[in-house]
């Protein structure tokens, strides 16, 4: 079984995906269910969660309508505006749609390197663990320094780094964003996915042989038991297609044990999705 942890579904519009650069103009158009089924179909893929790419609350409600007519919609990751003084009120509605099960916030975009543990932010954070939604941390490898101190913060919450952090793998720059992943891995409340990295390594350069260092050490800082498989599908379409984002995954996975594998392809993602 696989579940890819995560993906996402867009009707493109330039303003609201204006961060889809000329670079990434292969993907400026719409990506929705019917075209990732078939790519599921094709690779005995069973399932996914899809994660916001717009800050808004009527994402939710159009990703929680895809997922009530698509089975193989297993979760979504939403987005709220956690300074809202309407939070509690907000949680307790979502916290009724059951595939909604946790929230992100596009943190890499703040210009603030501690915006995450500024008050009001923190106090928001502090509320879902009451409802048990998740959180994912999508950051660059310079916020790495507040997610070490927002993590250790909130013990009781779980999160989820997403793309590795985005480590700069095209440049060659390791050590820094090595030493801070240890140090978040080393809080057993966070989790990684191993997605993203084809982007970070160069759109038409990667190699798999360029990124292994960086995979092995997110599997050294969190184990098999806290890394998760994901695409970025459709943003891994401006690097490969499906099939290579899932060769990279299958050698790495290659050298776990069948139990450790069966970690990394499902089990990780049911357990801190908490799905059904």
């Amino acid at each position: 079984m696989i579940i890819d942890s995560h993906q996402h579904f867009w009707k493109y519009h330039p303003e609201k995906h204006a961060w889809i650069d000329d670079d990434m103009k292969a993907i400026r158009q719409d990506y929705l269910p019917e075209m990732l089924k078939k790519e599921y179909q094709n690779h005995d893929i069973q399932g996914c969660v899809t994660v916001q790419a717009d800050q808004t609350e009527a994402e939710n409600k159009f990703l929680l309508e895809l997922a009530l007519n698509n089975d193989f919609i297993k979760a979504v990751v939403g987005w709220v505006d956690f300074k809202s003084p309407n939070l509690e009120e907000k949680l307790y509605f979502y916290a009724k749609h059951e595939k909604l099960k946790g929230f992100r916030h596009i943190v890499q975009a703040e210009q603030d390197l501690n915006f995450l543990l500024r008050k009001p932010f923190l106090e928001g954070i502090k509320q879902l663990a009451e409802h048990d939604f998740t959180y994912d941390i999508l950051i660059f490898p310079h916020q790495l320094g507040a997610v070490l101190e927002f993590v250790q913060a909130l013990p009781d919450q779980r999160f989820v780094i997403d793309h590795i952090a985005k480590p700069y793998i095209k440049d060659g720059f390791f050590a820094g964003w090595a030493n801070q992943m240890k140090a978040i891995g080393a809080c057993e409340n966070v989790w990684c996915k191993v997605s993203g990295m084809v982007n970070e390594a160069g759109y038409d350069t990667w190699r798999y042989e360029t990124m292994e260092p960086y995979i092995d050490l997110v599997l050294e800082a969190f184990g098999p038991s806290r890394l998760m498989f994901g695409s970025d599908w459709p943003v891994c379409l401006v690097a490969g297609d499906y099939e290579d984002i899932l060769n990279v995954a299958k050698r790495f996975a290659a050298r776990l044990s069948l139990e450790e594998r069966d970690q990394f392809w499902y089990k990780n993602v049911k357990e801190f999705y908490n799905l059904k």
